[in-house]
């Protein structure tokens, strides 16, 4: 994917993200994360039945790469199934760590294909991911 399209897609899930905003509802599981070497700090609700991701929800104190990725992540997984769910978050792991992956599942979170280059930024990227991982395992 070419650079300045990874760009867009990053700064336009950063401005616009989807799922931002918590609700009072005992019906979610609820996760938080914290990347101890900056400030991102994320607090996600996640509503799964019958096996679906049906709603996440976030809210978080966190840098660009961080909150996109969130609401990449929320496109991703919200109406599937939490095994699936589970294969895409494993793909997408092994995408940031460099290892083999499936890039036909990662739809738009393909744009941190290259987050390795920038060892300070990988944990950014991944901490919805392993929050997500709280609440559904």
């Amino acid at each position: 994917m070419e650079q300045n399209l990874k760009r867009s897609i990053i700064l336009d899930n950063y401005q616009n993200p989807i799922g931002k905003g918590l609700i009072v509802d005992d019906t979610y599981k609820k996760a938080n994360m914290k990347n101890e070497s900056c400030i991102d700090d994320i607090n996600m609700m996640v509503k799964v039945e019958k096996g679906i991701i049906k709603d996440i929800r976030f809210n978080a104190e966190a840098c660009a790469i961080s909150i996109s990725s969130t609401s990449i992540m929320i496109k991703l997984l919200t109406n599937k199934t939490v095994e699936k769910a589970k294969e895409i978050i494993k793909n997408f792991e092994n995408m940031i760590n460099e290892r083999p992956y499936d890039k036909d599942i990662l739809g738009e979170a393909i744009v941190y294909d290259e987050i390795y280059k920038q060892p300070n930024r990988i944990k950014c990227a991944l901490l919805s991911w392993e929050c997500i991982k709280k609440t559904i395992d």
